[in-house]
């Protein structure tokens, strides 16, 4: 997420290097960088102006403290800046009504409206421990029906039936009527999505809002799409308010330009960024986290959430106990570690939010792939139980059969077996009461800004 534009201010900002005071002179050149990155970035033409004379009117003159060099303090009040420019803080849902709570989504077709009221739905079951419905008012397209009830039963969540006969207002009256007769806390209604804002969209949309009185109106729209989604949020903000946008695709948008250019453009604040095709893949829009990514910073606040949200504590605990123990750490441990990893977003979605990641050489970032772990996890589920808990006896005609199992090769095997290996020597350390030691031996070898 935001990789071209993270990389570019890195490499612009390492400019100011040895030089003792931040004047006009020394930070023209760079300011002129951050501007073209910003604009390459597809940050609205406005929005980059005022955030250059924002930073220039901070930084001239400013006293470099004897801890920062003038690097480090140009970071600090770009940091400050993006931030100011993104929202400040996390504006959480205002949930505070009668119960039932009525989210109503709108975006323009193809924006993954549907599949965010199913994400949403899920973060508010799993994270607010709210009884969500959801319901579909778009009668245009069938298949848009068919698929919120799919997604309502990945998620758990109550799907209230509509047909393409009826009157987007009548379902929303009747699921409404509905939800308050089983006492649900909240029911989202999804839309109708149009190729572009017009007259009969905005009509419906508003006799919508007038029948369901929603606390929440949150307009979706994809982020790749740049500042043109800050311009489709306003045109919609002008017709009727909005209490906030969620950013779909953020995980695909290397540029960065939507979260940049919205709230400042439409006054909206960015209340979600849709991070993957999982149902699991919503995140609470903090600015000072997504600054501090697109700094190379990391964010490992989110980091932790998702540990504490995604990781089965359980499986946990239960290896933990079985490395005190002393007893072997087996294919099948490994196969566990793998499946925890990719509920936190694979190994890329984990580097994202490490601070230093931003320094590691393009070639490294390249080769962290998650279709490996697919393919290791493929070859652990091609062997037998006892060559999991034994992989000793995994020689050439188990490897060739395990190979064809899992459509590898030998090789993938073998290298499999090989970072197994590596694996179950770090966890001998561990066992032994060597984690320290094994953190003081790694830190000279890990990148500027790792947590030890």
């Amino acid at each position: 997420m935001f990789d071209n534009l993270s990389e570019r201010l890195a490499r612009t900002l390492k400019n100011l290097r040895g030089q003792g005071r931040l004047t006009e002179e020394n930070i023209k050149d760079t300011l002129r960088e951050v501007r073209m990155a910003l604009l390459e970035a597809d940050v609205a033409l406005p929005v980059v102006k005022e955030f250059i004379a924002q930073v220039r009117e901070r930084a001239v003159g400013k006293e470099v403290m004897t801890s920062l060099s003038p690097g480090q303090a140009l970071i600090k009040i770009v940091k400050e800046e993006l931030v100011r420019v993104m929202g400040e803080a996390n504006e959480a849902l205002d949930l505070a009504t009668q119960p039932p709570a009525v989210i109503l989504m709108a975006g323009l077709q193809g924006s993954g409206k549907t599949t965010t009221t199913g994400k949403l739905a899920l973060w508010l079951k799993e994270r607010q421990k709210k009884s969500v419905m959801v319901v579909s008012a778009d009668v245009y397209r069938p298949a848009a029906i068919k698929q919120l009830e799919t997604v309502a039963s990945q998620v758990g969540a109550e799907f209230f039936p509509s047909d393409t006969s009826q009157q987007p207002v009548e379902i929303a009256r009747a699921a409404l009527q509905q939800a308050r007769t089983r006492f649900i806390d909240v029911l989202i209604v999804d839309t109708a999505g149009r190729l572009h804002v017009d007259d009969e969209m905005m009509d419906e949309v508003r006799r919508l809002h007038e029948v369901l009185n929603p606390v929440e109106t949150l307009f979706v729209v994809d982020s790749m799409t740049g500042q043109d989604a800050a311009n489709t949020a306003r045109a919609f903000n002008e017709q009727l308010a909005l209490t906030g946008v969620i950013l779909t695709k953020a995980d695909g948008d290397a540029r960065g330009g939507a979260a940049l250019s919205i709230r400042q453009i439409t006054g909206k604040p960015i209340k979600f960024l849709g991070v993957g095709e999982k149902t699991g893949a919503l995140e609470p829009f903090h600015p000072e986290r997504v600054a501090s990514r697109i700094l190379g910073m990391g964010d490992v606040l989110t980091l932790i959430e998702e540990v504490e949200q995604k990781v089965d504590k359980t499986e946990a605990e239960r290896l933990a106990r079985k490395i005190k123990k002393g007893k072997g750490f087996d294919l099948e441990d490994f196969r566990a570690q793998l499946q925890q990893m990719k509920k936190m977003g694979g190994i890329a979605g984990m580097l994202d939010k490490l601070p230093g990641m931003g320094n590691l050489p393009a070639g490294v970032k390249e080769k962290v792939n998650d279709r490996d772990m697919i393919r290791l996890e493929a070859i652990i589920n091609s062997m037998t139980p006892g060559e999991r808990r034994h992989p000793e006896l995994i020689k050439g005609s188990r490897k060739r059969r395990i190979a064809a199992g899992s459509g590898t090769q030998v090789q993938d095997v073998n290298r499999l077996l090989k970072q197994f290996k590596q694996m179950q020597k770090m966890m001998k350390k561990m066992s032994g009461g060597g984690m320290a030691k094994m953190m003081r031996a790694m830190k000279g070898r890990m990148p500027p800004g790792m947590p030890f």
